[in-house]
């Protein structure tokens, strides 16, 4: 909701034609401006940052199926512009109040000839970014083929980008590329680079629905055009006429972290839908899970069954002993025997295997204090899952579960949907069709006060503001590929991450494997290639308001000292800062527990991982409350510590600190530290 408004402003202007060629609008600091031209009948875009060139002229438009094109003849009639700054809080969320300041500039665009308006150009600009998006009001059906939007990066000759590639078979699901930006050809978003003056620049889009996803493709050497995820059909994009197009999102700042302490995503959302979502819970949780993924378990029927009911009763009573809100089972319902990446039609979401009792479970869940977090894989058949999604939710909410993990496991566009027909389609994962399938998901999961957790999933775009219940999702290559990935995530990969997959949101990643050599040590085994203490600290480095301890209880027992850790480190956070970081270098993030009713949330949480390189960062602690004195919990790297073959090497001590202080921070080859601020 909206604590306050601060101020708004508007000015509107109209004429039969423009007043002048180019119309521009500038950020509340004045840092970023942005200038939109109608020369030659051609919209285009430019954006400046301190005086700078960043996105030269730029063209703005669509083509359609069997309508005229909006690219050219045309120009602006009515110029509008406001100024914005209000605060609104989050039900949950990396930091509970946002400042919403930015100053908007609407343009009409119409046709020279007949007059007729064409589409209305949106343009916000804050001071980490901007967001500019169409809008149209047809009274006629449009089929998009094409939209024009560009960005051509200036002197982009120079500039370093970090992207993983769009449209393959594995979605988002890949290690990212460091290279020239003139080799990144045709990418996912967001997509994140440094120019040549070192300005950081990160190029998105929000509040995507109903639209198909945008993946940016280098036509020319710097110059990147929206290129729409089509239908099976090859459209690009079904409307009846009368639509806005997500925000196209440029976040930039000076410094890596300032793309981090950005809330451009989330402030170019609409505000809460849902109404009143204190059903919403974030927390942590243990899963049956891991054990299938390095083969002590299995999904299927059979011998090592994972999912059993003596199995999930001894899960939840560990997670109830330690402090877990619930504990994740896959494999409970029947269609995992075969096969199962390939038989999504016969996947049952009401049924469950003869050893697995959910009712028993239910009620042991209720008796000990710890839930039952619900999964639904539909291994890409979206119409056998959506036949059954009320009776599935309807199981879900008299069992006591309040979180559903999704899944949509498939390669590429090969997402099988019925058609009117009864023919079998084969869609892509972020196109229009999926756009709306992941989130009438969600929508129909509020109805049975669910929460939605979505792997295999469409990029995230702020919708989790629109609605809450949306908690997190997957979206890049997860913990699990360090248990069977050729090769496994490198050390670098969880360094790129917040600056790349997590400018967009929340991310499930299942950090916490505290067995490292299950696969033995060394660097050419799937394994995870980090150190332990660098496993607890991505707690507080990868966002999301759901964390799973991800490793086998037994692992957890046999390290105590360092599991306390997980224990202490919340979800839910007051405020959050990227205090230091390079793309792929390293990162270190503080974050301030949640304030909760009469509860006020005074301890701090530190994370700092590095990628395959030792490195030593020294680091202010005025973040602090400069009123409060605090113990320092701290669990880092030993000085033996490194990946490959001494990743257990961990020193835990206490000290006592305030804001005045500073620490000096060593990491190992691929090494972290996690700090608790205990407030006195």
């Amino acid at each position: 909701m909206y604590l306050r408004i601060l101020m708004s402003v508007g000015i509107t202007l109209f004429s039969s034609l423009a007043f002048t060629a180019s119309h521009s609008v500038c950020s509340p600091n004045k840092a970023i401006t942005v200038t939109v031209n109608d020369d030659n009948g051609q919209p285009t875009y430019q954006v400046r940052f301190k005086d700078q060139l960043i996105i030269d002229n730029s063209k703005l438009g669509f083509d359609f199926l069997r309508h005229p094109a909006m690219r050219n003849n045309l120009t602006s009639s009515q110029v509008h512009t406001v100024s914005h700054h209000a605060q609104w809080q989050q039900p949950w969320g990396e930091t509970r109040l946002i400042t919403d300041h930015h100053n908007e500039l609407t343009l009409s665009f119409v046709d020279k000839d007949t007059d007729a308006t064409a589409y209305k150009l949106h343009v916000k600009v804050f001071n980490d970014g901007l967001g500019f998006r169409y809008e149209l009001n047809k009274p006629h059906a449009l089929n998009i083929t094409r939209e024009l939007t560009e960005f051509a990066f200036a002197n982009s000759d120079k500039s370093t980008a970090w992207w993983i590639p769009a449209r393959g078979w594995n979605r988002y699901e890949y290690t990212y590329n460091t290279t020239a930006l003139h080799d990144a050809m045709h990418v996912h978003t967001p997509f994140t680079l440094k120019n040549a003056a070192g300005v950081h620049i990160s190029i998105h889009e929000a509040a995507l629905i109903d639209y198909a996803a945008m993946t940016l493709n280098q036509r020319r050497p710097g110059t990147f055009i929206a290129d729409l995820t089509p239908w099976s059909d090859g459209i690009a994009v079904k409307t009846n006429g009368t639509f806005n197009t997500p925000w196209r999102t440029i976040q930039i700042g000076e410094h890596a972290t300032d793309l981090l302490n950005s809330h451009l995503i989330l402030n170019l959302n609409e505000p809460n839908k849902l109404g009143d979502v204190s059903w919403v819970k974030p927390g942590k949780y243990l899963g049956i899970w891991w054990g299938m993924h390095i083969g002590t378990h299995t999904w299927s029927s059979g011998e090592k069954h994972g999912a059993t009911t003596k199995n999930t009763k001894e899960y939840l009573n560990f997670a109830a002993q330690y402090g877990f809100d619930g504990v994740l089972v896959e494999g409970w319902n029947t269609g995992w025997d075969g096969d199962w990446f390939f038989n999504g039609d016969v996947f049952n979401f009401v049924e469950s295997y003869p050893d697995f009792d959910i009712d028993a479970i239910s009620q042991h869940s209720k008796k000990v204090g710890a839930q039952l977090i619900g999964h639904h894989e539909t291994s890409g058949n979206v119409s056998n899952y959506r036949t059954q999604m009320k009776d599935a939710f309807t199981l879900y909410q008299q069992a006591g579960v309040s979180q559903v993990k999704t899944g949509y496991v498939a390669d590429g566009g090969n997402i099988k949907r019925i058609d009117e027909r009864g023919h079998a389609r084969f869609e892509w994962h972020d196109g229009q069709f999926m756009v709306n399938e992941y989130l009438d998901n969600v929508i129909l999961a509020a109805k049975y006060k669910l929460s939605i957790n979505t792997h295999e999933p469409i990029k995230d775009t702020g919708l989790r503001r629109t609605y809450p219940n949306w908690l997190s999702r997957e979206g890049a290559r997860g913990q699990e590929f360090n248990a069977w990935g050729t090769p496994p995530n490198p050390p670098e990969h969880t360094t790129l991450l917040p600056y790349t997959r997590m400018l967009a949101g929340p991310m499930d990643f299942t950090p916490g494997i505290f067995d490292m050599s299950f696969n033995g040590l060394g660097d050419n085994t799937n394994r995870p290639q980090t150190t332990l203490a660098k496993q607890l600290a991505l707690y507080v480095v990868l966002y999301s308001p759901i964390q799973m301890a991800a490793d086998l209880p037994e692992n957890y027992l046999a390290k105590p000292d360092a599991f306390q850790f997980i224990q202490d480190v919340p979800t839910d956070w007051e405020q959050s800062i990227a205090l230091a970081g390079e793309v792929g270098d390293y990162i270190v993030f503080a974050r301030q527990e949640r304030q909760r009713g009469k509860y006020a949330g005074k301890d701090w949480y530190l994370g700092a991982i590095t990628d395959e390189h030792p490195r030593v960062t020294k680091i202010k602690l005025d973040f602090l409350d400069k009123h409060t004195e605090y113990e320092a919990h701290i669990y880092q790297d030993g000085e033996k510590a490194e990946w490959k073959n001494n990743p257990y090497d961990i020193h835990i001590s206490k000290k006592r600190v305030k804001a005045t202080d500073s620490l000096t921070l060593k990491f190992a080859s691929s090494g972290g530290t996690a700090i608790r601020f205990k407030a006195l």
